[in-house]
């Protein structure tokens, strides 16, 4: 099981994983940075501008998937592909940090541990249940700020025993009190005994997700993250935070866990997606036959709990934080768009990152084939409650002060009419319809894809993407920028060593760029 954030399109956050934690990552359109907590998946190889010239013409098309809505809610998503007789299947449900409070935070990623281990169909011990490690069927779990989902690939044969297991895994847990309220009062004993296995279960979850919180904590790159979050989101940190704090996981009890699953695993905040080898009608019917009994709750969760409002920075800031590495990282972050408020300014951040991303772009001439960065990413991650912004460097000591400074005068140079090219400006949308082909490749991984969309953008946001994309202009880069970056309260921070911070004179003022900018309207700085 996997605590991850997602990341979409975007080399930058694959660089800051491949920097932070030593692990190569693919940033595919959609295919996300999975694991800044822990690992990540490689990539598909990316054309090059040479290799994806501006096209006449669309590259790609939206995938072609289909959906349907039960009455109860659930939401239904098939991309059907009969090349090979495999099948993943996979439930999204909206949770994640983005639901946490403090006390709350880390408990998601609990649940998604909880989620395999114990139902109701292994306590009873259901006959398919005893032959199901036999069928070849492969499953796991991602926990995310704004989605949690759980896969399972399997042969086309064993479809239906993988959709019943996720059925009983997501109706009856073994904590679910649905199922337990009947026993209890026929046979106190019996409910005892499975209540003692579930609470074993759990309080041995308990410390797996701890064993994970701590192997990230020994991370010395961690810490970057751990710094950057809690001062771009300064008022609510836990909200973008899916792997939690060891304290309130351990604090956790099986209450807890029903509070989440009353609140969030309930159909009409959850989608079951299926890709492959499968018809859409036949899906319909056998979801709607195995879920249909799953009671649609009253209220939208996002209603009764809606979600908390990050304020904008009121000042740019800077921290240096030292720990025994060997390399310098530097990092600048700022607030960016959210979906569902200004839609436009996600697809023209995604245009420009791929822009900036191109080898031959100014932005890599400056930093990179200059050699005052190793490497040197920008990009934007797209969420529903504030996406980030990112410009992050891998430098040395005796090159850190120039790097920063470059890259500041790159960012003061954005907006310039002349800052890329109208080839390059095509170039980035080729790229990233490019990018959506290639994460199509392997649809067991496009169905996590799917989800991340479903549960952040919503299904129109996703199918349309690819026509806005190619319909953004310079204007809307502009705008996008002027709202966001240019000359935008920020966080400037850099991870080094005692020794290196001597040797490269770098300062907090340097970090943010000169004098700190201010909100506008804003009084004083933050504490």
């Amino acid at each position: 099981m996997k605590s991850k954030l997602s990341r979409r399109n975007l080399s930058v956050f694959a660089l800051a994983a491949s920097i932070l934690f030593g692990s190569a990552v693919g940033p595919a359109a959609a295919a996300q940075q999975r694991d800044a907590a822990k690992s990540a998946r490689g990539a598909q190889p990316q054309p090059t501008p040479a290799q994806t010239p501006a096209a006449a013409g669309p590259l790609a098309e939206a995938a072609p998937f289909v959906n349907k809505v039960l009455p109860n809610g659930l939401e239904v998503i098939v991309l059907e592909d009969h090349s090979i007789p495999l099948v993943t299947v996979e439930l999204a449900v909206r949770n994640g940090s983005f639901t946490e409070p403090p006390e709350l935070n880390g408990l998601s990623h609990l649940y998604e541990h909880m989620f395999f281990k114990l139902s109701r169909a292994q306590l009873v011990g259901d006959a398919y249940i005893r032959d199901i490690d036999s069928l070849g069927i492969i499953y796991n779990g991602e926990t995310h700020e704004e989605v949690v989902n759980y896969y399972f690939t399997t042969t086309t044969p064993n479809f239906p025993v993988a959709l019943r297991f996720m059925r009983d895994a997501s109706l009856y847990p073994g904590f679910g009190e649905n199922w337990t309220a009947p026993i209890r009062a026929a046979d106190p004993e019996y409910y005892q005994r499975v209540q003692r296995v579930v609470e074993g279960q759990f309080a041995q979850e308990r410390e797996v997700v701890v064993g994970e919180l701590d192997r990230n904590e020994s991370n010395p790159y961690g810490e970057l993250g751990v710094q950057m979050n809690n001062r771009l989101f300064y008022k609510y940190p836990s909200r973008k935070d899916p792997g939690g704090n060891r304290q309130t996981v351990r604090a956790a009890t099986l209450d807890t866990m029903r509070l989440i699953q009353s609140r969030y695993y309930v159909p009409n905040n959850s989608a079951i997606v299926v890709t492959g080898d499968v018809k859409p009608e036949e899906v319909y019917g056998l979801v709607e036959s195995l879920f249909g009994e799953w009671k649609r709750r009253e209220k939208n969760p996002f209603e009764e709990f809606p979600l908390v409002e990050h304020p904008p920075l009121q000042k740019s800031e800077a921290g240096i934080i030292t720990k025994p590495v060997t390399n310098v990282v530097i990092e600048l972050g700022w607030q960016g768009p959210s979906i569902g408020k200004d839609d436009a300014a996600t697809y023209a951040a995604d245009v420009f990152s791929f822009i900036l991303r191109q080898p031959n772009s100014r932005f890599s001439r400056a930093l990179t084939d200059s050699g005052l960065a190793a490497v040197a990413g920008f990009g934007y991650y797209t969420q529903r409650n504030v996406g980030p912004i990112t410009l992050i460097l891998q430098t040395t000591p005796d090159k850190a002060k120039a790097a920063v400074q470059a890259a500041y005068n790159e960012i003061e140079h954005f907006n310039d009419p002349d800052y890329f090219t109208d080839e390059e400006l095509e170039s980035a949308k080729s790229l990233l319809e490019a990018d959506d082909l290639y994460s199509r490749e392997k649809l067991s991984d496009y169905s996590h894809t799917i989800s991340f969309w479903w549960a952040s953008t919503g299904l129109d946001y996703f199918r349309g993407y690819l026509k806005r994309l190619r319909a953004t202009s310079r204007a809307d880069i502009s705008r996008y920028l002027t709202t966001y970056v240019q000359g935008k309260p920020h966080v400037g921070l850099a991870l080094m060593s005692d020794e290196s911070l001597k040797a490269s004179g770098l300062t907090e003022a340097d970090l943010v760029g000169g004098p700190a900018p201010k909100a506008a309207g804003a009084t004083a700085a933050r504490k």
